[in-house]
């Protein structure tokens, strides 16, 4: 991977060349904070291993052969990462993590039931179950001094209330927490306490800082082990969304057997040139990976005195994972337009509003900072701007 400079000297145009959505959605002055996208590329590696998959024409569906290499690449992948033995049968390859999630829904949770929702939670988690008949219960998340925790209590009145199937982002998009052993044990309690059982979204599992390491839910107890289904993918740390390859680790013997059986369809297969490069960031992309949290962790940071200088009024604490800023903006006083759109339109910076992540994420912002540093304190001082002169 590149230095921090060369990093800090890639351009906004360079962007919008490179098409993606995060830099093409809006006109050519809007800077993209929105969509998870990164602004680096991927891990050479990925690279090499992409271009050897379209010379050799693999375009076609998957075979068993990478099925079983992702699997075994995968399973030491937790075992080197988080000290989490898996075998590699317990793996299985999808397509993305929402089809994992779906696939949850249909399958494994009781017929009908609410799905269980701690909030404010990743967009999509909102807008998916009821697609599929389901209704949501929130559980807005509590404050501990400031900082975002499960609220237990509240989890456990939404199993009494019918509630089933528990959603648990960690580390946690959008509010960036990663979640402690003691928090994980609680979680468990409660679940087994119902008879419930728990999607675990772990696809950001690879981005987090100094401080607190990650820690698969489903590793902490056979207990855990038993009621969840653990859903991971390398799209987010090495920036490869677009190629449609995620995995699924099943802990319980009879979610296997399921499965293999609803799973026997192929639409939810991985696409094989995901494969190619997921295989590939999880043998050989670790030191890129190491080096790109590295500069993360500087634009998290760098974006506290950012904000001190140019929005003092919004809240933010540094995420302890993933690359997106969890921004309180309840003190503007933006009473005619949500904050995303105002930042939109009078700042040219699109970024969530953090309405769409659940009612407790009004008056909030969601703003990915996966972008070279100059960028990010140009859509800050935009932003500064923008509000200092609104009418």
């Amino acid at each position: 991977m590149a230095d921090f400079e060369d990093l800090d000297a890639v351009t906004a145009h360079e962007l919008r060349e490179r098409g993606s959505l995060k830099w093409t959605k809006f006109d050519a002055g809007t800077i993209g904070a929105f969509v998870a996208e990164m602004d680096f590329g991927t891990a050479p590696p990925v690279v090499a291993a992409l271009q050897a998959a379209v010379a050799g024409a693999s375009f076609g569906y998957l075979p068993p052969g990478p099925a079983a290499e992702l699997a075994e690449v995968c399973a030491r992948w937790q075992q080197r990462r988080y000290g989490w033995r898996v075998a590699a049968e317990q793996v299985y390859p999808v397509s993305d993590v929402l089809t994992a999630f779906e696939l949850a829904m249909r399958h494994l949770a009781k017929p009908g039931t609410p799905v269980i929702l701690p909030t404010p939670a990743y967009m999509p988690f909102l807008t998916v179950p009821p697609l599929h008949g389901r209704e949501i219960i929130e559980v807005p998340m509590a404050s501990d001094g400031g900082r975002y925790v499960l609220d237990l209590d509240g989890l456990d009145r939404a199993y009494r209330a019918g509630g089933h199937l528990l959603v648990l982002c960690n580390p946690a998009n959008p509010v960036g927490r990663v979640l402690t052993a003691e928090e994980l044990a609680g979680v468990a309690g409660v679940v087994e306490r119902h008879g419930g059982r728990v999607f675990a979204d772990e696809v950001h599992a690879p981005l987090v800082y100094p401080g607190q390491p990650h820690l698969p839910y489903a590793s902490i107890s056979p207990v855990a082990a038993g009621h969840t289904m653990t859903a991971l993918s390398a799209s987010k740390a090495w920036d490869l969304p677009g190629l449609k390859c995620g995995q699924v680790i099943l802990t319980n013997p009879a979610d296997a057997e399921t499965w293999q059986r609803v799973a026997a369809v192929g639409s939810p297969a991985p696409s094989v040139l995901g494969v190619a490069a997921s295989i590939a960031a999880y043998r050989s992309g670790e030191p890129w990976l190491d080096n790109l949290v590295g500069y993360l962790d500087r634009n998290r940071r760098a974006l506290v005195e950012l904000l001190a200088e140019h929005l003092p009024e919004v809240g933010y604490d540094p995420p302890e994972g993933t690359y997106l800023a969890w921004l309180d903006c309840r003190e503007l006083g933006i009473d005619e337009r949500t904050p995303a759109e105002f930042f939109h339109r009078e700042a040219g910076v699109a970024v969530v509003d953090g309405a769409e992540c659940g009612q407790a994420g009004r008056g909030w912002l969601r703003l990915n900072f996966a972008t070279p540093l100059p960028i990010l304190r140009r859509a800050v001082t935009r932003m500064g701007h923008a509000y200092r002169q609104r009418g």
